[in-house]
C-alpha cells in the first residue's frame, strides 16, 4: 500500500514538475533562469526599505510614500525605454552601464537617509533607482529565442518565469520589512549584492542570449532602421496589418490598457486592506494576507505551466481575468480580514496564470526582437494603474474609511473588466494567428 501511494505521488510530482525539470536540464537555462531572479530583488524589496528606513530617520510616513510613489512612476517611464534599448543594443551593452547607475544611486540614497539630508535631496536621488534592467523580459526573451516555434514548452517556460516571479516577492517583501528594521544600510546592501550575483550569473551567460536588431542587422547588411522596417513590415503582413511598422496595433494597445486597469485596483485594494486591518485592530496580520495570496499564485503558476493546454489562449486569458477582477470587487462586502484572506487564497490561484496569459499574447502582438520592449510597456502599464489606484483609494479612505477604498476597488475593478471586454475582438484575433516568433526576415 505504502509502495503504491509513493509510485502515485512520483506520478503525480513528474506531471506536474516534470516539464519545469526539462527547461532547467537544457544546457546553460536554469543559470539565467535563477540569474534574473536574484537580480530582480530590488522589485520586491526597495519600496519596503525606503518605506521604513525613511519612516525611522525622518519619521514620516507622507514623505516615504511619496519617495516610492516617485520611484514606481520613474520605473513606469524608464522600463519601457530599457527594454526598448535593450532589444536594440544586447542585453550586456544595456544592463552593465544600468546597473552601475543603480549601485550608485542606491548607495548615495541609503547615505543621505542615515544622514538626514535635506528631503529635496532624497527626491533627486530617488529617480535614478528606477534604473533596474528589465530582468524578467530579457529571461522570457532568451526563453522564446531558444524555444523558438516549439509553442508547448514555450508556454511551459513564460510559466517557470511566473513562478520565479511569485517566489521573489513571496520571499521578497518579507525579507525586507525584516533587514529595514534591523538596518537600512544591510537592507540596501543585501539588495546591491544580489543585484550584482544576478546580473553576473545572466550576462556572462552569452550562448543564450537573443541576437540584437543592431546584430541582425549588420548579419543582414543593411542599417538597423532599414532592418526594423523589413522586420516590421513582414509582421505587419503576417497580422494582416500592410503599411504597419509600429508595435503599437489594436491588441497591444487593448492589453497594455487592461494591464493599467489592473495594477489600479489591485494597488487600490492593497492599500484599502492595510487600512481595514488596522480599524479591526489586526494590522499584525496584514502580511500574512498578502503572503496568502502570492502562495495562491505561486501554486497557480505550477499549475497552469504542468498542463498542455488546449483552450485557446483568449478564452483562458478572459477566464482568469474574470475571477481575479470579480473576486477582488467582492472585498467589499467582507465584514473580517480572514475573509479577505480566504478569497484571496481562492482568486490567487488565476493571479500569475493572468499574467501568464498576457506574455503569451505579446508573442502574437510583436515581432521577436521587440519582445523585451512589449512586455516592459506592459510593467510600464500596470506600475502607471497601480500609482493612479492607491492615490484614488486612498483619498476615499480618508474621507470614508476602509469601506470608502473597497467601494474604489469595486469600481475600478469592474471598469477594468469592461475596458477588457470592449478589446475581445482584438485580443482574440490576435491569437488565432501564429505567434510572431515565426516571423523570418
Amino acid at each position: 500500500m505504502a509502495n503504491q501511494v509513493g509510485l502515485a505521488l512520483r506520478d503525480i510530482g513528474n506531471r506536474v514538475f516534470g516539464g519545469y525539470a526539462e527547461l532547467l536540464r537544457m544546457p546553460h537555462t536554469a543559470r539565467f533562469a535563477v540569474g534574473s531572479v536574484i537580480a530582480s530583488m530590488p522589485f520586491p524589496m526597495i519600496g519596503m526599505t525606503i518605506t521604513i528606513s525613511v519612516q525611522h530617520y525622518y519619521g514620516s510616513y507622507a514623505l516615504a510614500g511619496a519617495l516610492t510613489a516617485v520611484q514606481a512612476v520613474a520605473l513606469a517611464l524608464v522600463g519601457p525605454l530599457l527594454g526598448k534599448l535593450v532589444d536594440k543594443f544586447g542585453q550586456r551593452q544595456v544592463s552593465i552601464p544600468t546597473v552601475i547607475v543603480w549601485i550608485i544611486a542606491s548607495t548615495a540614497l541609503i547615505s543621505c537617509i542615515t544622514a538626514r539630508s535635506p528631503e529635496w535631496v532624497l527626491y533627486c536621488i530617488t529617480p535614478f533607482l528606477a534604473a533596474i534592467p528589465p530582468w524578467g523580459a530579457m529571461s522570457r526573451g532568451r526563453w522564446t529565442h531558444l524555444l523558438k516555434g516549439d509553442r508547448v514548452r514555450t508556454d511551459r517556460a513564460l510559466s517557470l518565469s511566473g513562478v520565479f516571479d511569485e517566489c521573489m516577492w513571496v520571499i521578497g517583501n518579507p525579507l525586507a520589512s525584516i533587514l529595514a528594521v534591523i538596518s537600512g544600510i544591510l537592507a540596501f546592501s543585501f539588495t546591491g549584492v544580489c543585484v550584482i550575483v544576478g546580473a553576473i550569473m545572466i550576462l556572462t551567460e552569452l550562448s543564450t542570449e537573443p541576437p540584437s536588431q543592431t546584430q541582425l542587422a549588420r548579419q543582414a547588411g543593411m542599417t538597423r532602421k532599414e532592418y526594423r522596417a523589413k522586420e516590421a513590415a513582414k509582421a505587419a503582413e503576417l497580422q494582416g496589418e500592410v503599411g504597419k511598422q509600429s508595435i503599437w496595433g489594436p491588441g497591444l494597445i487593448a492589453v497594455c490598457v487592461t494591464w493599467f486597469g489592473l495594477g489600479a485596483f489591485q494597488s487600490a485594494a492593497s492599500i484599502s486592506i492595510v487600512a481595514f486591518a488596522r480599524e479591526q485592530s489586526m494590522e499584525q496580520y496584514t502580511g500574512f494576507v498578502f503572503a496568502c495570496f502570492s502562495l495562491s499564485s505561486l501554486i497557480g503558476a505550477i499549475m497552469y505551466g504542468a498542463k498542455n493546454w488546449v483552450i485557446p489562449l483568449w478564452k483562458r486569458f478572459y477566464f482568469c481575468l474574470l475571477v481575479v477582477n470579480l473576486g477582488i470587487g467582492t472585498f467589499m462586502f467582507a465584514r473580517h480580514l480572514w475573509v479577505i484572506m480566504i478569497i484571496y487564497l481562492i482568486i490567487g490561484v488565476c493571479q500569475a496564470p493572468t499574467w501568464i496569459n498576457g506574455n503569451q499574447l505579446i508573442l502574437h502582438l510583436v515581432p521577436p526582437t521587440r519582445f523585451t520592449e512589449g512586455v516592459a510597456w506592459m510593467g510600464a502599464m500596470n506600475a502607471v494603474g497601480a500609482s493612479v489606484g492607491s492615490a484614488i483609494a486612498g483619498q476615499f479612505i480618508d474621507r470614508f474609511g476602509s469601506h470608502g477604498g473597497f467601494a474604489v476597488v469595486t469600481a475600478l475593478a469592474l471598469a477594468s473588466l469592461l475596458i477588457a471586454f470592449i478589446g475581445l475582438r482584438q485580443i482574440r484575433s490576435s491569437t488565432e494567428k501564429p505567434t510572431l516568433t515565426q516571423v523570418q526576415i
